[in-house]
């Protein structure tokens, strides 16, 4: 079995203090890929940073205290890859890769936009760029008899049961259609959303909550933290999990761990 979770954690230093620790100590994952890390290195501790047991897979961005990804994984990697190949955004801590035996395994945080800011016009850049890399990875893991697995805050929701109040963001980033209709365009093409695949009714299972308000203890969230794999792997998928915490205050970032177990 493997057990993969991904969560952004809304900045790797601030979650080391408010239970990423105690979490990270605990889970039975063997493969995390984190997002939103936002820290150098030597600005983690040696427990978050080396923590015994895990090969870990830092991304930062050349932006200081923005984006970051990582990975930690129980078994060392065959390789390591940074980024996509892409001149913009090979250095913005949006994408580590490893592999593992019949793996490829990707942590990913695309941008979030701001429908008419520059923000939206960089995130479009990014989602053309990352499909068309897709795209190449899926046909260069087959041939070298691998599946693929992108994890991470994809930041779009897909489908109405995807967010809790999909009324009032029709026109906001993260709900846009061509953003959905990008996302549906990927699945098409041979990946799935293995989370939807395991459990196709909704709303939800919601993995972020705003921390205005009352959006946690409402569930009022959004499904952005997703598993896309390529059709092998979905079907040995077995379970999924938003590791939701039971109160507020037990919150170490404002997403939750999603967590699949494949039989692989």
């Amino acid at each position: 079995m493997l057990t993969v979770s991904s969560v952004n954690v809304n900045g790797l230093r601030a979650a080391a203090k408010k239970g990423f620790v105690e979490w990270l100590a605990a889970t039975g994952a063997d493969v995390i890929c984190m997002q939103e890390t936002r820290a150098e290195p030597d600005q983690l501790t040696a427990a978050v940073r080396e923590p015994e047991g895990w090969h870990t897979v830092l991304a930062p961005s050349s932006a200081k205290g923005r984006a970051g990804v990582a990975i930690y994984s129980r078994t060392e990697p065959e390789a390591v890859r940074i980024g996509f190949g892409s001149a913009e955004f090979d250095e913005s801590g949006r994408y580590a890769e490893i592999d593992l035996p019949g793996l490829v395994l990707g942590s990913l945080y695309l941008p979030s936009g701001d429908v008419g800011t520059p923000r939206q016009d960089e995130k479009e850049r990014f989602m053309k760029e990352f499909r068309q890399y897709l795209d190449e990875l899926r046909e260069r893991a087959a041939a070298d008899g691998r599946e693929v697995l992108v994890c991470g805050d994809w930041n779009i929701a897909h489908q109405e049961i995807d967010l809790k109040n999909w009324k009032a963001n029709r026109k906001e980033a993260g709900f846009l259609p061509e953003e959905r209709a990008w996302l549906t365009g990927l699945y098409e093409s041979g990946y799935t959303d293995v989370v939807r695949h395991l459990h196709p009714e909704g709303p939800g299972p919601y993995s972020w909550w705003s921390y205005r308000g009352k959006a946690f203890d409402n569930d009022s969230g959004w499904r952005i933290d997703l598993h896309v794999a390529t059709p092998g792997l979905v079907e040995r998928a077995t379970s999924a999990v938003v590791e939701r915490a039971e109160t507020y205050d037990q919150r170490w970032s404002d997403h939750a761990p999603v967590t699949v177990t494949y039989d692989v």
